[in-house]
């Protein structure tokens, strides 16, 4: 998925100084932000934000619907380009039609990862198929160190298989969690599950306790080794801890995305769809895409690709998680 602001913040993002074990929760709510068009489908954005901006590698996380695509018109994000990071797409109804510059066409269903890398550069579209009446999901973005932010393009598809839990389920795509893993390869340890508990379930996981954890809340209410988590809200838990307890405390199944990883002890620049390293990254990316160099291009879309935003004025600001 495309950031579709026509005037994206340049963020410099960096590790959390001093981060250690802490019994505190971090609730992060989300601000609205409308993927464009007549109609406006709207996602809600929790990373990147001013008071946090990365967990682990994870650097972006759009969450949207149910949405009814009758009413919105659904998701149709025209070719555009991504490079130092990789998109991880997760849905829990609907399907997305997706296209990239390597030649992949392939469908986004519910409880199917795809992991594409952009590396040094790649383009992809987006388009809800006709037959999705609801549309609902969530789309993620990985930050790639530096020995790896150059890497070839390439796109990975995998199914998991669902895991019970005493009191719910998992579906681990990425990483490893209650003696499942993906195979899925990433450039630095991640972990992706969707987590489902039954009404007044609790769960308790272990958990890598050198890993920074995100609790993002689909539907229910969740307490988080006792912090309130609602739908959209975005619990952050720093390392040190070796479980995570979740409730479900309201009368219906809960569903939430369960993310994590180490500190990221690099800094990076986003801005728009690229991640670089300096500010002039950046703008040799922006020149690249809108002169059509480097990112390919994507055959069977119906459209023009997206043009790049202006890049703004203004000195880029250092900006890193706030403990």
């Amino acid at each position: 998925m495309s950031n579709t602001e026509t005037h994206p913040a340049e963020v410099r993002c960096g590790p959390r100084p001093g981060a250690g074990p802490t019994a505190d929760v971090e609730v992060l709510t989300p601000r609205t932000v409308p993927l464009g068009g007549p109609r406006a489908m709207t996602v809600r954005r929790t990373l990147p934000q001013r008071a946090r901006t990365l967990i682990g590698a994870w650097c972006f996380a759009d969450h949207y619907g149910p949405d009814d695509v009758a009413a919105t018109g659904g998701m149709n994000v025209a070719p555009h380009p991504h490079t130092g990071l990789q998109t991880v797409s997760w849905l829990f109804s609907g399907e997305i039609e997706h296209r990239d510059s390597l030649g992949t066409h392939a469908l986004v269903r519910p409880g199917e990862l795809n992991l594409m890398t952009g590396g040094l550069g790649i383009c992809h579209s987006e388009v809800s198929t006709p037959g999705t009446r609801i549309l609902h999901g969530v789309q993620l973005w990985v930050a790639l160190p530096d020995e790896h932010r150059h890497a070839q393009r390439d796109f990975q598809h995998y199914a998991p298989t669902p895991v019970p839990l005493d009191g719910g389920q998992a579906l681990v795509f990425l990483g490893t969690l209650a003696g499942d893993t993906s195979p899925v390869h990433t450039f630095t340890p991640l972990l992706g599950a969707e987590l489902s508990a039954d009404p007044g379930a609790t769960l308790t996981l272990g958990i890598d306790p050198d890993f920074e954890h995100g609790l993002l809340v689909d539907t229910g209410d969740i307490r988080a080794d006792g912090t309130v988590l609602r739908p959209g809200e975005l619990g952050c838990l720093a390392p040190g801890r070796r479980e995570l307890t979740l409730t479900n405390t309201g009368p219906a199944r809960a569903r939430l995305i369960l993310l994590g990883g180490p500190p990221f002890q690099e800094e990076i620049v986003m801005w728009w769809n690229f991640i670089g390293r300096t500010h002039e990254d950046i703008v040799r990316a922006r020149r690249d895409w809108q002169e059509g160099r480097r990112f390919g291009t994507v055959t069977g879309y119906d459209g023009a690709p997206l043009p790049a935003p202006e890049l703004p004025n203004t000195p880029l600001k250092p900006r890193g998680n706030k403990r």
